[in-house]
């Protein structure tokens, strides 16, 4: 008999596309299964940094909301990316099943890339961007996760890694460090001076003085350069200048594009009768929304104060921007708005009424500027170099005379291919040598282009300043001399402090237009010689040059490169290693100035010298019977050789002096009678050594450059030592180094003083 056989359905396995899903739908829901308590409280750290991290990317590139709002949008702006791309990669490491907590994980990582993206962006390599992005992110993880440790009343483990990360901090924040060679804060020539017999020049003078403003009117965001201006001027076109660099977004911030650029500015002017000499201020390229021509209101008020009209000129619509870059031909444009000032001030003059009616004296204008501003000034008084066939460039010059350029940290670039010269215009300029935005003296570039005729009273005069920065010439910029985030990585510790800085602009910029604009001589020896005004200044290294009518060159090293000859005479040197060498910068570029380069290689007890000897007959162009003395411009150079790391090569050298007449009679002096030799400030820019070379494209370059000190060795001095010394029949004069690996740069070697009709 058949049975009929029931066929049981085996069960089939799910189809593998099913499984996947069904695993991956699994794995996604359990995604932040492992962020516990702890880890969703360590967060907190986290979101810190991205919160930090956003907000210094915002204030180094300002909307111009104001710095509330600017805060707020990185606020929002940081948490949205955070958690976004935080859960985001958690969801990813979940698809892995990663046991690890996801979102803490993912919100670590997104961190990371965050600071390693913002600094990168801000010109740090991308190793220093890795190493400090990893050290943040760190940072942030574990103060995340010492704050949930607490919470979850682990006191004890919270409470170690919390004092370990501010034992961290601390560690981190060791920098600022004199180097070898700087010479510090108290590093001032030792030698007795006399001080000036005058009062201090950067006290408030005699004069009351009134301050408004005159503006175009159509600025968006100051009411002073718009309802509240004093005086209307009128708009001017710079479209022959400026074909590119102003996007739309430029002209709805400003409300106005380069063909109605507005003639802004702010006024300082004495009460009363009368006309006074004109002082225009012009800031530098500082962040267009952070704006820059009140930060000189301290010069404008001690200006007014003691006589002068001070205007501060708003060119901030020139200004790079974050969001639009920066217009072409800036630095065309910034001089040539200094002209278009001047013209609108002298129509100002001209008007009956007008607050400016009858108040210029037109033979008496001195021009200010800081960085770019710096280099703005010289242009517009050399502005026949580059504005001759501008309209504006007659009516400036026929009306007015400019006298004296102040710049503050100067930037100095070509161009159209030339740069300013100065011809019988003083010039002052102030450097500081931990600044870390011009960080090269280029200063000292104008001084070296500007010249004296025999018997001019102008003269140019440079302080370097062992321990200012870029930024404290302006009381508004603030302390970092780059922006957010790279100012954070800038050492600021051997700074000195803003008012003191401010307090040496008062005293030389006052003093300088003092002699300049006023001819009030009582202040010249300052500029001749820093420590007679030292009285008034605070306590740092300071190195100065001067040179005016009164100066005759011997030899600049310029004429050629044989190092045998020296100007009328010849040279020649034991005991030394000598090559004429360019003066150069940190970048080592070159500083367009040749000088002499001595090395003593002599054993100790053996002389060594260099010379330079010229025929009694061949001096007769340097007419030495009016000269006071000798002068020269030293700079020290026995830091030079990193290979020697001793500490002698961090000292100064000990340099004598002789003079020798047409009688063979000879005088020797050692210099540190008159004047110490300092050693050049060494600074490191950076919190730590290893940042030096990678911020900003490496362009701090070396800790130093050749930085010049002039010397004036008055005759009689030497002729202390030996009164039958004949200075007017001079024929040598012989430098002298006393230890051996002593190094120094000469340059401008010549003689000076002589009373000429021309000079006050």
């Amino acid at each position: 008999m058949g049975m009929d056989l029931e066929l049981v359905p085996v069960p089939q396995k799910p189809r593998l596309h099913k499984r996947i899903s069904a695993v991956i739908e699994q794995r996604i829901r359990e995604t932040y299964r492992y962020d516990t308590t702890l880890w969703r409280t360590a967060l907190a750290g986290l979101w810190t940094l991205s919160f930090l991290t956003f907000s210094a990317t915002i204030l180094g590139m300002p909307t111009g909301l104001g710095i509330p709002a600017d805060i707020a949008l990185a606020a929002v702006v940081g948490t949205i990316i955070l958690a976004a791309a935080g859960h985001l990669i958690a969801l990813l490491i979940a698809l892995t099943g990663l046991r690890i907590p996801r979102l803490f994980a993912g919100c670590l990582l997104s961190d990371l890339f965050i600071v390693w993206l913002v600094l990168y962006g801000a010109n740090m390599d991308w190793v220093a961007s890795t190493v400090i992005a990893v050290l943040c992110t760190a940072l942030g993880a574990l103060s995340g996760i010492a704050l949930g440790l607490l919470r979850n009343k682990r006191v004890a483990a919270g409470l170690l890694l919390t004092s370990a990360l501010m034992l961290s901090q601390l560690a981190l924040a060791g920098g600022g460090q004199n180097k070898p060679g700087d010479p510090g804060a108290d590093a001032i020539s030792d030698s007795i001076v006399k001080p000036l017999a005058a009062s201090n020049p950067a006290e408030p003078g005699p004069y009351a003085y009134d301050s408004f403003t005159y503006a175009s009117g159509n600025d968006l965001h100051r009411k002073e350069y718009r309802s509240d201006a004093a005086l209307l001027s009128s708009p001017v076109d710079a479209s022959a200048y400026i074909q590119k660099g102003w996007p739309k977004l430029r002209s709805l911030f400003w409300g106005f594009d380069y063909r109605a650029l507005p003639l802004n500015g702010r006024v300082w002017m004495p009460e009363g009768e009368g006309s006074h000499p004109l002082v225009l201020i012009v800031h530098g390229n500082h962040m267009m929304e952070d704006y820059s021509d009140g930060g000189y209101a301290y010069l404008g008020e001690l200006l007014a104060s003691r006589g002068f009209i001070a205007v501060s000129l708003d060119e901030n619509f020139l200004n790079y921007s974050a969001w639009t870059g920066i217009p072409d031909n800036d630095f065309t444009v910034r001089a040539w708005l200094i002209l278009k000032h001047m013209e609108q001030l002298a129509a100002f003059s001209d008007q009956p009424g007008n607050p400016f009616y009858g108040k210029i004296d037109f033979s008496k204008t001195a021009l200010m500027g800081h960085s770019r501003g710096g280099q703005a000034v010289a242009m517009a008084a050399d502005s026949g170099r580059w504005f001759k066939d501008d309209p504006v460039w007659k009516t400036v010059t026929d009306r007015f005379q400019i006298s004296s350029v102040v710049a503050l940290a100067p930037t100095d670039k070509a161009i159209d291919g030339q740069q300013a010269k100065l011809k019988d215009i003083s010039y002052l300029t102030l450097q500081g040598a931990r600044d870390g935005d011009v960080h090269d003296f280029y200063g000292d570039r104008q001084y070296i282009r500007s010249s004296y005729s025999e018997g001019s009273a102008a003269f140019k005069s440079s302080l370097y300043i062992a321990d200012a920065n870029h930024s404290q010439f302006n009381s508004d910029w603030g302390l970092r001399d780059q922006s957010l985030p790279t100012g954070l990585f800038l050492d600021r510790s051997l700074i000195m402090d803003g008012a003191e800085q401010r307090q040496i602009t008062k005293v030389y910029v006052s003093a300088f237009l003092e002699t300049t604009l006023l001819g009030k001589d009582e202040y010249r020896g300052m500029f001749r010689d820093y420590r007679s005004g030292l009285q008034w200044l605070p306590d740092t290294a300071y190195y100065s040059r001067f040179q005016g009518g009164d100066y005759r060159t011997l030899v600049n090293f310029d004429e050629d490169r044989n190092k045998y000859t020296a100007g009328i005479g010849t040279a020649s040197a034991q005991g030394m290693t000598w090559t004429e060498e360019l003066a150069k910068d940190r970048e080592d570029k070159s500083k367009t100035t040749y000088g002499v380069v001595l090395k003593r290689t002599a054993e100790k007890g053996e002389e060594a010298y260099y010379r330079v000897k010229w025929k009694e007959e061949d001096a007769a162009p340097l007419d030495l019977s009016e000269a006071e003395g000798l002068s020269f411009s030293l700079a020290n150079r026995n830091a030079d050789d990193d290979e020697e790391e001793n500490e002698e090569s961090s000292l100064a050298p000990e340099v004598e002096v002789e003079l020798t007449d047409s009688n063979d009679t000879s005088a020797r002096l050692p210099l540190s009678e008159i004047m110490d030799v300092l050693p050049l400030p060494h600074t490191q820019f950076t919190l730590l050594p290893w940042l030096e070379e990678r911020v900003s494209d490496g362009k701090y370059g070396d800790p130093t450059e050749a930085v010049f000190q002039t010397y004036e060795l008055p005759f009689e001095r030497f002729q202390e030592v030996e009164p039958a010394l004949e200075p007017e029949n001079l024929t040598e004069i012989t430098f002298y180094l006393e230890e051996k690996g002593d190094k120094i740069m000469l340059d401008d070697i010549g003689f000076y003083g002589g009373s000429t009709e021309n000079v006050r």
